[in-house]
């Protein structure tokens, strides 16, 4: 018996959670993202005294960073209204290090993207599609699992969750800053809190849409 289409398969299900997952991070790593979640209801206003405008000017720069081929210099030399830098050097460290992260995500999901698209046609060609679909459909199953793991852990206690995605990721206390920091003052806890739910939600709707699709498809198939 040709082993190849059930390593296939099972390969399948594992990538499928984690592109769901990085398309959801991809469509919130976009300008609009800000442009919503500042004016939702209960979002805290800055205390320090960026308006509406201001945080959504700077948090476009911010995010613009993340995706574009500039070096830091893009955000050392933003300027607030009184002269003074955006961001400190501590900060500009920091977003240095998300780039870095970002891009590597960003590199990973067009290349899984990319792997998945290249196993259809090969299943499709094959002969093999019944197994595709059973790892299509237990990809969303796996999707689903993980979210509601995460989505608990966000309910629980977020604050821990936040602390220690940023340890896996980061090194040491460099993600730590004053609340009378730039970063702090345009993307609060709330930001970040909001962000996992939005993220856990499409996540979630995507592995419900390949269990959908795999069953359906797997009544054409058979």
């Amino acid at each position: 018996m040709n082993r190849y289409p059930v390593v296939l398969s099972w390969m399948i299900t594992l990538l499928i959670p984690v592109f769901l997952l990085m398309t959801a991070i991809r469509l919130l790593i976009t300008p609009i993202y800000p442009q919503l979640e500042y004016r939702a209801p209960g979002f805290p206003p800055d205390t320090y005294g960026f308006s509406l405008d201001e945080r959504l000017h700077w948090a476009t720069i911010s995010i613009d960073y993340l995706t574009n081929n500039a070096g830091i210099e893009y955000l050392a030399d933003q300027r607030l209204a009184d002269g003074s830098s955006l961001y400190n050097p501590r900060e500009l460290s920091h977003m240095l290090d998300v780039k870095i992260l970002v891009k590597q995500m960003i590199f990973a999901w067009y290349v899984i993207g990319a792997a998945l698209i290249a196993l259809v046609f090969w299943a499709w060609r094959s002969g093999w599609l019944v197994e595709l679909l059973y790892g299509l459909k237990r990809g969303g199953w796996l999707a689903i699992g993980l979210i509601v793991t995460i989505l608990v852990a966000v309910v629980l206690s977020f604050s821990a969750l936040f602390t220690a995605f940023h340890r896996v990721f980061f090194t040491g206390d460099t993600w730590l800053f004053a609340y009378s920091d730039s970063l702090i003052r345009l993307f609060p806890m709330r930001f970040w809190q909001d962000a996992f739910i939005l993220v856990g939600a499409f996540t979630l709707l995507g592995g419900m849409l390949a269990i959908y699709a795999g069953r359906k498809w797997l009544q054409n198939v058979r």
